[in-house]
C-alpha cells in the first residue's frame, strides 16, 4: 500500500472518532465560555479553554482538515492573549466566542464534506474572523486595516529547516495514536527530509508487546510556520513522548544546510528499560468508545435472555427437581447481574443535558432584553441515554415557553415587587423507580381566566361552564391551544404543548403543570429510568396479568372491608391504619370478564405524591420484565405504559402506576361530573 492509499485510508477509519471527540471539546468550549461570565479572571477556566481550542486545532490538522484548522488557529490566537492577560475577557469577546464555536462546530459536521462551501457559509465565516482580527490585532502590534488585511502567503516567507527528534512512548497505541498520522500532519506544514526511523528500543522478537510503541524518528523539517505550529502536531502525545525541536541558527538557504545524522545507532536498550516500558500504566483508568447501536443490539439479546432464563426457570419449577430449580437460580442470578452491569453502561448523567440550556437562556435572555439565571440541580442525577436523547426537544420547548412568556422583563417584575433578575430551574431527582424533572419559573404564572376564556371561544368546553383548576391549566395540552395574542419566533405558551405531552408519552412518561398567577409556574415530567428492562412484581385478575414496577410498591394488604361496589372508573375505597385509601379495581377498570374470587389481595402502590391500591386475584412475585411496546389497538388504553412476555409465553400488561394514580386520585363526584356531559 502507498503512502497515499494508506492516509485516505487512515483518515476514512478514523474520522468519526474525529468527530466524535471534537463534538465533546465544543460542549466543553460553551460550557466554560458561560462559566466565564460569573469569573472571567480564573486561570484555570481560561486554560481549559484555550486547550480545548489547541486540540480540535491539532487534531484536524493531523486529519487534513484546512478549515478547521484555519478558522480555529484565530480563535485559538484570542484565547492565547487573553489567557496571557493581555486581553480582557468581555461579555462581548465572550459572545464572539460563542458565536465561532458554532462555526467550528459547523466546519466539524461537514469534515468529509467536499472543500467547495455556499458563498452565504464563507461569507459568515469570512465576517467572524474579520471580528476575531479586530480584537487581536491591536494587541499583537498591527493596525485595523493590516489586522483586516489577509496574511501573507506561505511561499513569500523564507523556509527553514527544522531538526525534529521524537521518541514515542509505550502507551502511544493503547492511547489511540498513530505516529505515522502526526507526520502525515506535519507534511502538510512543510517539507520533511531526510527521515529516519529509530529501531533501538524494539525488544527482541520474544519479548515484544504488540499493543507497546517502541518507534522514534529524527528529521529535518522544511517550513516557513513558527515552532508552536511544529508543536502542536504532537499535542496528543506530549505526555507520552521525548520531544526535541531544534530551530535553525538562522534563516539560511536550505542548500547550504548540513544533513541531518541518525538519531542514535541501532544499540539495544537496557533490559530493565524494557521492563519498564511494558509494565507502564497499565494500572490508569481507561475509557472504551463503543457505537451506540453495538450496545443496543447487546440490550437487546439481553431482554432475549431474560425471557428465556424466566421460561427455564418455569420449567424447572415444574419439573420439581431440586438440583435444576438450584441451577437456574444460579443462572438466573447472573443473568440478573448482567442485566444491572448491562443498563448501567447506559446511564448518563442528565446534567449534562441541562448543561446546554445554559446557552440557551444566555442568548435568549439577551434577545429578550431580560435577566435571567439558570439554576440546576441535580445534575448528577442518572438516566438512561435513549431516554436523555429523546427528552432534549420537548425540554428546550418548554425552556423556551417559560423564557418567552412566563419570565417578565426586568421593569416588569420590579413593579411586581419581585427581583429584577427572574430565575429559571432545571431540577431532577430520583423518585419511586423513575426519574422527575421540573422546570420552574418565578415569572407571572398562568392566568386561568385567560386560559378558560380561549377555551370557550375555541368550544373546547361548554360556554359557562367552569371546570376545576387543574383541569383549565390541562387545557394547555390541548392541540394547538395558545393564550398569547401573537407568535413569537421563539414560542408561545401553549403552542405545541400537546406535542411535547404526545413526546414525553411516547416514553411511558407524564408530565404535569402547577402555577400560582403571579408568582410562576412548575411542569413536572415523570419518566422511567431505563426503556429496557425493570424489575416488576407480577400479579394476576382472572387469565389475565399484569406487571408493576416493583419499586413503587409499598406492601400488599387483604381485601377486607372494602367497598362492596365499584366506582365508575373502577374505584374503591378501604381504611388502611385509620386513613381512607383508594383503590383501582382493575377487573372493573377495564371490563375483564371473570368472576370475583372468594379472596383478593390489594397491592398498595405509591406514584409520586399519590398512595393508592390495586385490587388482584393472585400475587406470582417479583420478576424481570423485558419491556415491549403496545400495539396500536392498546396504545391508547389508560394506565398501561407497555407489555411483557413470560417465560411460558403469556403476555403480561405493565402497569403505568402515575396514570393509574390520576384515576384513582378521582373522586366519584368528579367522576359523575366529567360524565355528565357525555350522557346530555
Amino acid at each position: 500500500m502507498s503512502n497515499d492509499e494508506y492516509d485516505s485510508s487512515f483518515v476514512a477509519d478514523s474520522l468519526p472518532a474525529f468527530i466524535s471527540e471534537a463534538h465533546e471539546h465544543i460542549v466543553v468550549i460553551e460550557h466554560l465560555l458561560l462559566q466565564l461570565e460569573s469569573n472571567a479572571d480564573d486561570t484555570e477556566l481560561l486554560d481549559a479553554l484555550f486547550r480545548s481550542a489547541h486540540t480540535i486545532k491539532g487534531s484536524a490538522g493531523m486529519f487534513g482538515i484546512d478549515r478547521v484548522v484555519a478558522f480555529t488557529h484565530h480563535v485559538e490566537t484570542l484565547l492565547d492573549l487573553v489567557r496571557a492577560g493581555r486581553k480582557t475577557l468581555t461579555p462581548a469577546i465572550r459572545t464572539l466566542l460563542l458565536q465561532c464555536n458554532d462555526q467550528i462546530r459547523t466546519l466539524v459536521n461537514a469534515a468529509g464534506d467536499p472543500p467547495t462551501e455556499p458563498a452565504e457559509a464563507l461569507r459568515l465565516r469570512d465576517e467572524l474572523v474579520q471580528r476575531l482580527r479586530l480584537e487581536y490585532g491591536d494587541v499583537q502590534g498591527t493596525s485595523t486595516t493590516e489586522s483586516c488585511a489577509p496574511a501573507p502567503p506561505v511561499d513569500s516567507i523564507p523556509p527553514r529547516r527544522w531538526q525534529v527528534a521524537v521518541q514515542f512512548g509505550p502507551n502511544t497505541f493503547c492511547n489511540g495514536m498513530d505516529p505515522l498520522s502526526i507526520l502525515n500532519y506535519l507534511r502538510g506544514v512543510g517539507t520533511i527530509v531526510d527521515l529516519r526511523c529509530d529501531v533501538s528500543a524494539v525488544p527482541d522478537l520474544e519479548n515484544i508487546d504488540p499493543e507497546r510503541c517502541h518507534l522514534g524518528f529524527r528529521f529535518g523539517l522544511d517550513t516557513a510556520a513558527a515552532q508552536e505550529t511544529i508543536d502542536s502536531a504532537f499535542s496528543f502525545v506530549h505526555e507520552d513522548c521525548v520531544l526535541d525541536i531544534i530551530a535553525p541558527a538562522e534563516p539560511e538557504a536550505l542548500a547550504a544546510a548540513p544533513p541531518v545524522s541518525p538519531i542514535v545507532d541501532n544499540a539495544k536498550p537496557a533490559p530493565e528499560a524494557v521492563s519498564k516500558a511494558r509494565d507502564g500504566a497499565g494500572d490508569e483508568n481507561r475509557f472504551i468508545r463503543v457505537e451506540a447501536e453495538r450496545l443496543d443490539h447487546v440490550i437487546n439479546l439481553l431482554g432475549e435472555l431474560v425471557i428465556a432464563s424466566a421460561g427455564a426457570s418455569l420449567l424447572a419449577r415444574q419439573s420439581r427437581q431440586r438440583s435444576q430449580i438450584e441451577a437456574n437460580q444460579q443462572i438466573t442470578s447472573l443473568v440478573e447481574e448482567i442485566r444491572n452491569g448491562t443498563l448501567q453502561l447506559r446511564m448518563v448523567p442528565i446534567g449534562d443535558t441541562f448543561a446546554r440550556f445554559r446557552r440557551v437562556v444566555r442568548d435568549t435572555a439577551a434577545e429578550l432584553g431580560k435577566d435571567i439565571a439558570l439554576d440546576v440541580v441535580g445534575a448528577e442525577t442518572e438516566l438512561d441515554k435513549s431516554v436523555v436523547e429523546r427528552i432534549v426537544d420537548p425540554l428546550m420547548h418548554l425552556v423556551r415557553n417559560a423564557l418567552d412568556h412566563g419570565l417578565e422583563t426586568p421593569a416588569q417584575r420590579v413593579s411586581a415587587g419581585k427581583p429584577a433578575k427572574g430565575t429559571l430551574t432545571l431540577a431532577a431527582n430520583h423518585e419511586s423507580g423513575s426519574i422527575l424533572i421540573r422546570i420552574i419559573d418565578d415569572g407571572r404564572g398562568i392566568d386561568r381566566d385567560k386560559v378558560l376564556k380561549r377555551a370557550w371561544e375555541r368550544g373546547l368546553i361548554e360556554q359557562g361552564v367552569v371546570p376545576a383548576d387543574q383541569d383549565i391549566l390541562n387545557l394547555i395540552f390541548e392541540a394547538g391551544f395558545s393564550t398569547a395574542e401573537q407568535i413569537t419566533n421563539l414560542s408561545g405558551r401553549g403552542v405545541g404543548m400537546d406535542v411535547v405531552r404526545r413526546n414525553i408519552e411516547a416514553l411511558r412518561g407524564s408530565v404535569t403543570l402547577s402555577s400560582v398567577s403571579g408568582r410562576g409556574a412548575c411542569i413536572e415530567i415523570r419518566l422511567p429510568l431505563t426503556l429496557a428492562i425493570i424489575d416488576g412484581f407480577l400479579v394476576g385478575v382472572g387469565v389475565s396479568k399484569f406487571i408493576i414496577p416493583l419499586d413503587s410498591v409499598i406492601e400488599v394488604i387483604e381485601s377486607r372491608g372494602i367497598d362492596a361496589t365499584p366506582s365508575l372508573r373502577g374505584r374503591r375505597v378501604v381504611e388502611l391504619r385509620g386513613r381512607m385509601l383508594p383503590v383501582v379495581d382493575l377487573r372493573s377498570l377495564y371490563a375483564l370478564e371473570s368472576s370475583e374470587p372468594t379472596r383478593s389481595s390489594i397491592v398498595v402502590i405509591q406514584a409520586s405524591a399519590v398512595r393508592f391500591g390495586v385490587m388482584v386475584d393472585l400475587l406470582l412475585g417479583q420478576h424481570q420484565t423485558v419491556i415491549k411496546p403496545l400495539g396500536r389497538l392498546l396504545s391508547g388504553l389508560r394506565g398501561i405504559s407497555g407489555s411483557t412476555i413470560l417465560g411460558n409465553g403469556e403476555v403480561a400488561l405493565i402497569i403505568d402506576v402515575g396514570a393509574l394514580g390520576d384515576l384513582a386520585a378521582t373522586t366519584k363526584t368528579e367522576e359523575r361530573a366529567r360524565a355528565a356531559p357525555a350522557d346530555r
